[in-house]
């Protein structure tokens, strides 16, 4: 279990509050006193690692109001899905950075949307600044990485070359982390020290996997049963399930949890994450959501605190100043 409370990570920054991977967003996250913001990382036409929480950049960017990038509108394959709209990679680093950041839920947190259009996309690279001049961690979220490598694009390697060019490659303060056991497995060949950590879904498996291994692919559940940890150990150094693994609802919407996968992995030598911690009713198992509709906040306390009981090592939070209130 874990000794003391978890790392506290701003997911994206502070989008509860303002638009997702925007600076004033990250800005928020450590004024609030997270330990660590993370990014998710995209890249460009033209090799340059961008945050953005998927390649498709329709509905948190101005994008699809610019006249001059009309024709980049375009269908794409990623992760096995066929996605329509506007890529990340049909751009370059320039281009992008003419375009404005939006709230990717409105419907949700309006209050954030009031804040749209105001700020440029980040960097990968910009995001390491604020969080060096801010001094906190960074936990790197790799996004679609079998989708860039058959494009001709090695993650892997960019991510471990901009680290290295930034000074982070050994920093202590930086996780890596990716929902893709393959990406993860190619960084540490190459070379990386920094702990790597697995996300997971709570149905499924992950995508290299099915597109490598078809039908045999290892499912997420897998990962967690015994021998299905003692595999990770050897290959990474935590995981990071979706809360809803660890909160175990039952078909009711009772909840069960903490699950017993947290301890075991704990005492495997995992650390133990989860995502995503936020307090509306949309995001809340049923035993907690609470009247007022989606956008209002539930007994996200109640939720919370079977959480915190799982002694986790860290959590990832869009309302950095309640989950530094409440697990700090």
């Amino acid at each position: 279990m874990a000794s003391t409370r978890p790392l506290i990570i701003g997911h994206r920054g502070a989008p509860g509050y303002l638009p997702e991977h925007t600076r004033s967003s990250y800005l928020r996250a450590i004024s609030d006193g997270v330990d660590a913001v993370e990014p998710d990382v995209v890249l460009t036409q033209d090799g340059v690692l961008v945050v953005r929480h998927e390649s498709e950049i329709g509905a948190t960017t101005d994008v699809a109001d610019r006249p001059e990038f009309a024709d980049r509108r375009t269908t794409r394959l990623i992760d096995g899905e066929s996605v329509t709209g506007f890529f990340t990679l049909d751009f370059t680093w320039g281009e992008l950075s003419t375009l404005r950041c939006r709230e990717r839920i409105p419907a949700l947190r309006p209050s954030s949307a009031g804040h749209d259009d105001r700020e440029p996309m980040l960097r990968l690279r910009d995001v390491l600044a604020l969080a060096r001049s801010g001094g906190v961690g960074v936990v790197l979220e790799i996004k679609h990485a079998a989708s860039f490598d058959r494009l001709g694009f090695d993650m892997a390697a960019l991510v471990r070359d901009e680290l290295r060019d930034a000074g982070w490659a050994d920093d202590p303060a930086l996780v890596i982390e990716s929902f893709e056991p393959l990406v993860l497995a190619r960084l540490r060949a190459g070379g990386i020290r920094i702990p790597l950590v697995q996300l997971l879904e709570a149905t499924g498996a992950p995508w290299d996997l099915r597109e490598r291994d078809g039908a045999d692919a290892a499912t997420w559940a897998s990962m967690l049963a015994p021998d299905g940890l003692r595999r990770l150990r050897e290959e990474v150094d935590g995981i990071s399930p979706d809360k809803r693994m660890i909160l175990d609802p039952d078909r009711l919407g009772r909840v069960r949890g903490p699950a017993a996968f947290v301890a075991a992995a704990q005492e495997s030598g995992l650390r133990v994450f989860t995502w995503t911690c936020r307090p509306e009713n949309a995001f809340l198992t049923r035993a907690f959501r609470r009247p007022g509709g989606p956008a209002a906040f539930g007994d996200w306390q109640g939720e919370w605190a079977v959480l915190r009981a799982a002694g986790l090592d860290g959590v990832f939070v869009d309302h950095p100043d309640l989950g530094v209130g409440f697990f700090g």
